[in-house]
């Protein structure tokens, strides 16, 4: 069977001057053998000129074969080429008749690729027909095709080892950050305190290695794929500072995030990438920035626009490396010692922008901190509760003093209350506040505890003694630890940093609604029961965990912070303790931690049980909270969605901070031991 397909023919001059050589000799021969009987070439040795040595020395002479068939495809001519060539073999039938079409067909392994002209002869149409050899081209171009095929695959199975690689890695990694983490909490000596913290930093610089090795594997494949769904803009922003305040308050540096007030509430697009690309950059700036601090800025930028502005007080960066920052295994000179990283969270991040349709730029100079830029386009989604968001806050309209030496905590809190209507001034030294406080009566007192504790305590008494209503002092968690009672020392209430909108206009005035949007949280399943009054007592958790030292680090973390704690080895022990919860034959769990891959029922099969339950009205009548353990990020390589049932992912390896945030999350809240 024939086969073909368009190819590349002979040249349009080389083809026109062939068939008028080969037409001449043709109707040289015609006429000598008018007298002859025409009849039908018997086979491919017969398909040759009649002996007319001129007429047959031309057409013999071509290299390629030439073959003349009337309309109904029978041969009446043909030169010595094509008869070799094809021997044994069928002719090119069922040709197409429009001049120049050019051809392929298969003989014996070879591809020709044919020209066709349609020529007169003894007022007869017929079809001249020559071909030319490209099987070698032919040849070539399916290789290339079959070495594509070959590089899609090798990338794809690369793309399927690394995902499964990165989460092999995670697990060990969790246990080791956990433990060490642990026995650096222990009573240890200088020297054996150095070496824990040495354990600890290695492994961190592994686990960025592993993950940005997967990232850029995953986008350079093809495999990245973004997601188009609406979420909370600020509250995505707001937790990104939150994940790295410890990070940056550990080194005596200070991060904040500030949204304006008309960004829209709800934005579409792909949060897990654009959460990605935020820990890269305000990551990065809490790895290089020693001292003063960090702050992420959001505006509305022109149309669906969204401008996000991460700066730092760091040590800059030069215009010559600020060219080639985005490039791969581009690291700052001016690294931590021993952390400069592997150079690719930046390469990532424009790869990441880009796909997303923004752009990421830079502005920095040596000695003057740094400024990235991101823009993307980022819609608004329709907000389900837009009246309840633009509430005003309802706190006091007269003027707040914000004590603080931050380049942008204090700033940040200055705007979240002017754009709710409240006047703020910022003064960064305590002498600054007292001057203020003297010329002009405040309702409020925020007092960064970044500053001396001395410095702190007396803006508190100075603030009483010129009839300043509320005090508020900020501290870090760190700083909660050691400071005591707020009221002993002269203060109201305290906040947390970084301070969430919410919690500064309830913590101005007890009971204010805030005008900043909330963090959206999940809420129950449509139809089930609405949970019950707790009365304060520890919460208790189901852990489900196959590996034992990840299991031993969570059980010990989650009962420092005062949770009572029960294990199930794998998914089916996990579901038997639910389920008897459930049915009243034990006490219910408040939060339940799944590990997403076990042997027998996974956690996505677990969560699937519990909340079928609870639908039907089994248990207490309360919901408790499900929360999936994984190795994967969401969004990413390698990981599963959020699986039906489940409130929400925490990425291995889990920290402190993040426990004790899901502990804060129980709806009723219930009490634990550092309450503090």
């Amino acid at each position: 069977m024939n086969t073909a397909m368009v190819s590349p023919g002979l040249p349009a001059w080389s083809a026109l001057l062939f068939c008028a050589v080969a037409a001449a000799a043709l109707l040289v021969w015609l006429r000598l053998a008018r007298s002859r009987d025409r009849r039908e070439i018997p086979d491919a040795r017969a398909r040759r000129l009649p002996d007319e040595p001129s007429c047959r020395a031309i057409l013999d002479a071509l290299p390629d074969p030439v073959v003349i068939r009337d309309l109904r495809g029978v041969i009446v001519a043909a030169n010595g080429a094509y008869a070799r060539l094809t021997t044994g073999q069928p002719g090119p039938h069922g040709l197409a008749a429009a001049p120049e079409r050019l051809m392929e067909a298969s003989h014996g392994g070879r591809w020709l690729s044919w020209s066709e002209t349609e020529m007169t002869i003894e007022g007869r149409p017929h079809r001249l027909l020559s071909g030319r050899d490209v099987t070698d081209s032919v040849r070539q171009r399916r290789g290339l095709e079959e070495d594509r095929t070959r590089a899609l695959s090798e990338s794809e199975a690369k793309s399927r080892l690394l995902a499964t690689v990165s989460h092999e890695f995670r697990t060990p990694l969790n246990g080791i950050l956990g433990m060490t983490r642990l026995l650096l909490e222990t009573p240890l000596d200088l020297e054996q305190r150095t070496y824990a913290q040495a354990v600890q930093s290695s492994a961190e610089a592994f686990l960025r290695l592993v993950e940005d090795v997967l990232h850029l594997s995953c986008i350079e494949a093809g495999r990245l794929e973004l997601s188009d769904e609406p979420f909370d803009l600020g509250a995505l922003v707001q937790g990104i500072v939150e994940l790295l305040a410890p990070r940056a308050q550990g080194k005596g540096t200070d991060i904040a995030a500030f949204v304006a007030r008309d960004v829209p509430a709800l934005v579409q697009g792909d949060p897990d990438r654009l959460r990605q690309v935020l820990f890269n950059l305000a990551g990065n700036a809490v790895k290089f920035t020693r001292t003063g601090g960090i702050g992420v800025r959001v505006d509305r930028g022109a149309g669906d626009l969204i401008r996000i502005m991460v700066e730092d007080t760091g040590p800059g960066i030069s215009p010559e490396r600020a060219v080639e920052i985005f490039d791969e295994f581009e690291t700052g000179d001016w690294a931590p010692p021993g952390e400069p990283g592997a150079g690719l969270g930046l390469a990532i991040t424009r790869r990441l922008v880009t796909r997303m349709g923004g752009t990421v730029t830079l502005a920095s100079e040596l000695g003057r901190g740094a400024c990235f830029t991101v823009e993307l386009p980022l819609p608004a989604a329709a907000d389900p509760n837009p009246a309840e968001r633009d509430e005003a806050a309802a706190g006091p309209r007269g003027p707040v003093l914000i004590l603080s030496g931050s380049p942008f905590s204090g700033r940040y809190l200055a705007r979240t209350l002017d754009q709710a209507g409240i006047a703020a001034e910022v003064a960064g030294s305590l002498g600054e506040a007292l001057d203020r406080m003297a010329a002009r009566r405040f309702a409020a007192l925020l007092a960064d505890h970044a500053l001396p504790d001395d410095d702190v305590r007396v803006a508190a008494r100075e603030a009483h003694r010129h009839g300043i209503g509320r005090t508020v002092v900020l501290l870090s968690p760190f700083e909660r630890r050691d400071f005591g009672s707020p009221h002993a020392a002269g203060f109201d209430a305290y906040l947390i940093k970084p301070v969430r909108p919410c919690s500064l206009f309830e913590q101005i005035e007890p009971g204010a609604r805030a005008a900043a949007p909330a963090p959206a949280r999940r809420g129950p399943v449509a139809g089930a029961p609405r949970p019950l009054p707790l009365s304060r007592r520890a919460p208790r958790v189901l852990l489900a965990e196959d590996n034992e030292i990840n299991a031993l680090l969570a059980v010990t973390t989650l009962e420092r912070l005062g949770a009572v704690v029960d294990w199930a080895a794998d998914g089916q022990q996990a579901w038997d303790r639910a389920e008897a919860a459930l049915r009243g034959d034990a006490l219910p769990f408040d939060l339940v931690l799944l590990d997403m891959r076990m042997p027998g029922l996974d956690g996505p099969e677990v969560a699937r049980r519990i909340r079928a339950w609870e639908l039907q009205g089994g248990g207490s009548g309360r919901r408790s909270r499900v929360v999936a353990l994984t190795a994967g990020e969401p969004g990413r390589e390698g990981a599963r969605p959020v699986p039906p049932g489940v409130d929400a992912l925490l990425l291995k390896p889990f920290t402190v901070e993040a426990l004790q945030s899901e502990l804060d999350r129980l709806d009723p809240p219930v009490a634990y031991a550092d309450a503090s």
